[in-house]
């Protein structure tokens, strides 16, 4: 495929726009939150802000690995964190009219636990400001770590996400040599074991178990064939994956692999129904859908029991899911709890100041003050 080939059709959007899109830009300004869906040009941005949905970034902005398909800046952060972001992005979150959050991050090989328990504090304090959200940990494979895995899982969020990213064959030449098709589907498996693990220790103290769910992703038109997509969805499913999405693969720029082929609607829509015969409680398969697309609608939908071959994302344009009426009532009472918890917070919530009158020092004296990440990144 030519370098420069134009995008069919069904790859172009309309910009994103809307009182709902520019309010929460403006309000993630505000609160020092940088969200992938922007820093990334998501397609999606502008549906997924309108439900409430959005994906923020932990850890900085400098992954320790290089995969072809991605550009996020490649480096050696070492080992710099920003010890008060879980309290920041948890009480600036919490503000928002937020129905579900994706918390994401890159890798961190230079952190001994790759930054686990970091993104473990953050949703912990997020579900104590507001247990109505709904919180995905997209995270990485943390070296094949284990007890770093665990450590998420046991912070409690919704959905416990890791990308396998493309199929077996081809993982070696486009993910980072420190990653593995295989270390990424035990990472999932495990994820899936401690989620049933808590949920029989909670059936056992007779308490309450929410479900949570374990969520994979999978580009296509990198260099795949069709049948190796079958075979990544299986491999999934048998590591216990309940949520999968395909997405078409766009290259971010020249430096970055080709784009093989632009897969056509139809074949998402073949993935789609082949994933849920394979027993996965939701597929969004489509050219523009990303890891974290729509991501509380497709929660809910995966939560509603229904005929499977009508469940699909991926479903001819036009046609009305089943159910659909259900969901999007579920939908706009979540997101109906949300903006009301949210201007509880916001009056409850001392305003955070950037840069406290006696210094950086003087904000541990003051859990309402929050030193600027900025100041705690080396330089």
């Amino acid at each position: 495929m030519a370098q420069f080939s134009p995008k069919p059709e069904w790859l172009k959007v309309r910009a994103p726009g809307g009182d709902t899109y520019h309010h929460l830009k403006e309000t993630f300004r505000k609160l020092d939150l940088h969200t992938v869906c922007e820093e990334a040009r998501c397609p999606n941005v502008g549906e997924c802000w309108r439900e409430g949905t959005a994906t923020v970034m932990l850890l900085g902005d400098v992954c320790t690995r290089g995969c072809r398909f991605c550009a996020v800046t490649t480096g050696d952060p070492r080992g710099a964190v920003d010890v008060r972001e879980p309290e920041h992005v948890a009480r600036a979150i919490a503000r928002l009219s937020l129905q579900y959050v994706v918390m994401t991050m890159v890798n961190r090989d230079d952190l001994l636990d790759g930054g686990a328990d970091h993104v473990a504090r953050t949703v912990s304090r997020l579900h104590a400001l507001r247990p109505d959200l709904l919180i995905e940990t997209l995270v990485g494979d943390f070296q094949g770590h284990m007890s770093a895995v665990d450590a998420v899982v046991d912070a409690g969020p919704d959905v416990f996400a890791h990308n396998v990213e493309v199929v077996r064959r081809i993982t070696r030449a486009i993910r980072d040599v420190r990653s593995s098709y295989d270390q990424s589907l035990a990472v999932l498996r495990r994820a899936k074991d401690r989620q049933r693990r808590m949920a029989a220790d909670a059936a056992e103290r007779g308490a309450p178990a929410p479900r949570r769910l374990t969520k994979s992703s999978i580009m296509v038109g990198i260099g795949e064939t069709d049948d190796e997509v079958l075979e990544a969805l299986r491999d999934l499913r048998a590591a216990g994956v309940d949520i999968v999405t395909l997405g078409q693969y766009l290259r971010p720029s020249s430096k970055h692999a080709p784009v093989q082929r632009f897969v056509e609607p139809d074949t998402f829509a073949a993935f789609a129904r082949a994933a849920l015969e394979m027993g996965f409680l939701y597929a969004a398969s489509a050219p523009l859908v990303r890891s974290s697309y729509k991501a509380a609608e497709v929660f809910v939908r995966s939560l509603i029991d229904r005929d499977p071959a009508e469940l699909s994302a991926g479903a001819p344009a036009g046609a009305a899911p089943a159910g659909a009426a259900h969901v999007e009532a579920l939908l706009e009472e979540r997101l109906a709890v949300a903006r009301r918890e949210a201007a509880r917070l916001s009056a409850e919530l001392a305003p955070d100041e950037p840069f406290p009158p006696d210094g950086p020092a003087a904000a541990s004296a003051s859990p309402a003050r929050l030193v600027p990440a900025a100041s705690l990144v080396r330089r």
